[in-house]
This record gives C-alpha cells, sequence and structure tokens, in this order.
C-alpha cells in the first residue's frame, strides 16, 4: 500500500473532513478523495462512506487506520535512524500545551532547549483531555491536563507519557477563618463562595466531589479557566478555589493563603500526548527529555 494514501486516511480519522486533511497536507480536497478512492481500490473494499455532506470510515477504514499508524511509525524510525548519525537532534517541533501548563513549565523548557539546534514551536490552547487527539494531528506534542479519577486516554493511534502528579490545594483570601490550619477538609468550606472553572473542566470534577461528601452543593459565584485571574479574585476576597500547586503564584504566602486538602485526594494528571509516528522523532525525543527536566526543576523531585 502507498504510505502517503495511508496518511491520508489517518488524517481523515483525525481531522474529520476532507477539507480538513487537504489543508493540513497542502492539497485539493479533489486530489485527497482521489488518494482515498485508490487506497479503496487497493484494500479492495470501501474505507469511506458518505455521511451527510462528508466523508466517515468504514468499519474496513477504521480497521486499517489503526494499522497504518505502525506503518508510519515504521517509516519514522528509518528515517529516525539516518537522522542519528547526525551529532545532535535537529529540526522544527511544534507543541500546544495549555495555559497554566504553559505558565509552570515554559520558561524552563525553552531553557533546556536552548542551543540544541531544535526550533521549538509553541501553542498555548484552553484545552480538554478529549481535544488532545485532534490537536495532535496539527502538533507533534500535546501537554494536557485531566482529573487523576479520569482514565486516561486509550488509543492505538497514539502514546501517552505521564508527565507529573499535580496536587490541587485550596486557596483563600488572606485573613479568612481557616488560613490557621495547616490542612483543610473540603467539609469546612461547604458554606463558602467559590470560585470554579468551566463544567467538565479537572478542577470543576474534583470541586463536584464536595456535593458527595457534604451533601451540599457548592456555591459559586464565578467560573473562570483562566487562573492567574481566579488567583486576583481570591486575593481580593470574592471566594475561595482550588488551584494548582505548582502553577499558583501566591508570592510565598504575602498575596493568599494556600493549603492542602485534608481526606481527599485531589490533584490533576498532567500528560504529554502524541502520535506513535512523532515518538520515533530525535528531536521530538530530545524535548520529551527537556519537558521532564523542567518539571524536575519545578518540583525540586
Amino acid at each position: 500500500m502507498d504510505v502517503q494514501r495511508l496518511r491520508v486516511l489517518r488524517e481523515l480519522a483525525d481531522r474529520g473532513s476532507v477539507t480538513a486533511v487537504a489543508a493540513a497536507l497542502s492539497f485539493t480536497p479533489s486530489a485527497i478523495s482521489q488518494q482515498l478512492k485508490a487506497l479503496s481500490e487497493e484494500v479492495g473494499m470501501p474505507l469511506t462512506e458518505p455521511a451527510g455532506r462528508g466523508l466517515r470510515l468504514t468499519e474496513a477504514g477504521r480497521a486499517l487506520v489503526g494499522e497504518a499508524e505502525h506503518v508510519l511509525a515504521a517509516v519514522a524510525r528509518a528515517e529516525a535512524a539516518v537522522q542519528s548519525l547526525r551529532e545532535a537532534p535537529q529540526g522544527v517541533v511544534r507543541m500546544a500545551l495549555f495555559p497554566s501548563g504553559a505558565r509552570m513549565l515554559l520558561a524552563g523548557l525553552l531553557r533546556h532547549v536552548a542551543g540544541s539546534g531544535i526550533e521549538l514551536q509553541v501553542r498555548d490552547l484552553d484545552m480538554q483531555p478529549s481535544d488532545a487527539v485532534v490537536l495532535a494531528a496539527d502538533h507533534d506534542l500535546v501537554v494536557t491536563h485531566r482529573d487523576e479519577h479520569t482514565p486516561p486516554l486509550e488509543s492505538r493511534r497514539h502514546r501517552v507519557l505521564p508527565l507529573v502528579r499535580e496536587p490541587l490545594d485550596v486557596v483563600l483570601p488572606p485573613g479568612h477563618p481557616l488560613a490557621a490550619q495547616r490542612r483543610i477538609r473540603l467539609d469546612e468550606l461547604a458554606d463558602e463562595p467559590w470560585i470554579s472553572v468551566n463544567v467538565g473542566w479537572p478542577v470543576d470534577d474534583v470541586l463536584r466531589s464536595l456535593t458527595t461528601l457534604t451533601g451540599t452543593r457548592p456555591r459559586i459565584v464565578q467560573r473562570i479557566n483562566d487562573f492567574s485571574v481566579t488567583e486576583e479574585l481570591v486575593a481580593a476576597g470574592v471566594g475561595v478555589a482550588l488551584l494548582p500547586r505548582w502553577s499558583t503564584d501566591d508570592r510565598r504566602g504575602r498575596r493568599f493563603v494556600r493549603r492542602p486538602l485534608a481526606g481527599v485526594r485531589a490533584a490533576r494528571m498532567i500528560e504529554i500526548v502524541l502520535r506513535e509516528s512523532e515518538a520515533e522523532r530525535p528531536a521530538v525525543r530530545s524535548v520529551i527529555t527537556a519537558l521532564e527536566a523542567a518539571v524536575r526543576d519545578v518540583t525540586g523531585s
């Protein structure tokens, strides 16, 4: 089978439309349709079928696209074997990561990559865990996060690499009555005004467990996805919040009070999601190593 046609099929699986695939691969939609038709003829059965005004994969198409990633990974390994003859990895690596992750890791990551010959192109994107597969179509690495009680992504075509478990702490306005405690139980915060994030985002999943533990629905006064804005609101006394430990700037306690939770595990898992074929590139592996070093710089472990 033609490798380029397998790549087109994979892109259709990830991007969902011929038009999107054409834009990503710099072809016309007509050329993409011809490539898909030719691949179906090679296989001897339809790989796509009409779905409204577009196309979707048939059962045969879904089966083949799962194997296509292994073929593309093998090609990438062959290319990597040649590239490894160079003194150091080179090339462009495109990465997407969520904003508070960028706040925590990006400066350190860029320091570790500096002078390596790798051109790192980074976008900070507000993302949910379910967005990672789509983002991996346009980025070599996607740094994403999820609630630790949510199962990790399962995909035959993607690799998920754990990066760090980041605990969530309670943050309180200065002078709050609970500030004197070393640890705080969620039930002690049942009547507090809360600043949370949009429904379905990892931190909100943890806050909703307050209902289960106490039988009291949290009184959410604002939903803000930008943690730096949440920090300002807590410091101004608007409410309390759950914020990630290493991504939060409390200015050593001068801005607001930060305390760990007692009696409940609350953390977000930060992970790298990438296509199996991208995992073979030496430059990508070098950036992963640099990310791990940036984590150690922040956590001290």
